[in-house]
Order: C-alpha cells, then sequence, then structure tokens
C-alpha cells in the first residue's frame, strides 16, 4: 500500500505539472521500504540547445527523509550540483535538523516490479579533479569496468585491489565519476558499489565528478 502511495504521489506531480520523471532502472532493490519522506523532482528539461535541471523542492522537509527523483536522462555534471546544494541546505538547518533522517535516490527495479531506494546520507561530492594524495578508482562513460591508473578492474574487486597492496602511508580512497556520465549510468555503478564496497566501509570515499 505504501508504494501504492508513493507512486500515486509521483503520477499527481507529473500530471500537475505536465512533467515526468524517467527513473533509472536496476534489477535489485538496496533499500525497499523508506517511511515519513519528503519527495524531490529533479526534472530533464531543454531550452534551445542547452540541457537544463530543473529542481522541485516545494514540498521537502528537513526532518523528513528525502527521496530524489532524479530523470535517468540527465548527465552528471547538471544532476550533483544541485544535489549538493539540497545536502548543504539539509545538513545546515540545525533547527529542524534530524540526526535519523536520510536521503535516498529513487529508481525502478525492474524484477521486483516495484521502486527502490539507494542511500547516499554520508556522501560527500567534490566538482573537481582529485590530487595525487588519493587513491582513485575511476567510473568512465560507457564503462562497465573501473579504472586503476591504466588497469581495468571489476568493481567487485575495489576493496580486493587496494588492501593488496603495501603502502608506506595509506591514501584516500576515493571514486571518481565522468561528468558526462548519464544520471542512470551513475546509479547502476552506484547499486554495485553499495553491494560489494561500501557497505563494507566505515566513512564512505568522497566522490568527484569531473
Amino acid at each position: 500500500m505504501k508504494y501504492f502511495t508513493l507512486i500515486i504521489a509521483f503520477l499527481l506531480f507529473s500530471c500537475e505539472k505536465k512533467e515526468d520523471v524517467l527513473l533509472p532502472k536496476s534489477n535489485v532493490s538496496i533499500v525497499k521500504d523508506v517511511q515519513d519522506h519528503s519527495l524531490i523532482y529533479i526534472f530533464f528539461k531543454t531550452e534551445g540547445k542547452d540541457t537544463i535541471a530543473d529542481v522541485n523542492r516545494k514540498n521537502s522537509i528537513i526532518s523528513t527523509n528525502w527521496i530524489l527523483n532524479i530523470d535517468k536522462r540527465l548527465p552528471l555534471r547538471l544532476v550533483i550540483p544541485e544535489v549538493m546544494k539540497l545536502q548543504e541546505k539539509k545538513r545546515a538547518d540545525s533547527a529542524h535538523k534530524n540526526e535519523s533522517s536520510e536521503n535516498y535516490y529513487s529508481y525502478a527495479d525492474s524484477v521486483g516490479k516495484n521502486l527502490a531506494f539507494l542511500p547516499f546520507t554520508k556522501v560527500y561530492y567534490k566538482m573537481e579533479k582529485p590530487n595525487r594524495r588519493n587513491f582513485v578508482f575511476y567510473f568512465r562513460k560507457g564503462k562497465k569496468q573501473v579504472f586503476m591508473g591504466n588497469r581495468e578492474i571489476k568493481t567487485a574487486e575495489i576493496l580486493k585491489y587496494f588492501y593488496s597492496i603495501k603502502f608506506d602511508k595509506v591514501p584516500d580512497l576515493v571514486f571518481l565519476f565522468d561528468k558526462d556520465m548519464s544520471y542512470e549510468e551513475y546509479i547502476q555503478h552506484k547499486i554495485v558499489l553499495q553491494k560489494y564496497v561500501t557497505y563494507n566501509l566505515d566513512k564512505l570515499p568522497v566522490e568527484f565528478i569531473f
């Protein structure tokens, strides 16, 4: 029933605004249920030859869990700056802050035929290239594998590869995503990372978009 309510709310919003959000798809659900939530939309729009990420957060409440419904066609270079603004606003509002509230990306589970959610509350983004002190895993547009330097490895083997190296001083592990990658491709990478990498870490790696 709760999913039916969420889907109906999404449809009503879309009908009222005559706009749609095409959600990314995956074949697995990371989180299946989010209670006490506010819905935020980032629409895909065009003005002439320009693509625009149009944000609507009118119904967002700081103390609730935030679900971001983002159009899968948008590139990361447009999506992430808007996500950063939303994160900063929520983190800075101490008067209404709820320490237990989370932020989630929504997507469609094509196998379970339901909405699914991916947490990103603790992720910190930077719109720049990481420096040489970082140990960088690079996710390139159109590639399923991840790159470490010129070496191509499976995402599931990131931690195995990282821990196999004998460092004099252990560097910070970070992820670098191609800024021209679509939001859908990003979410698909994030789902694999959640399954094999980040759930094992006490501190989530900083994510660079460049």
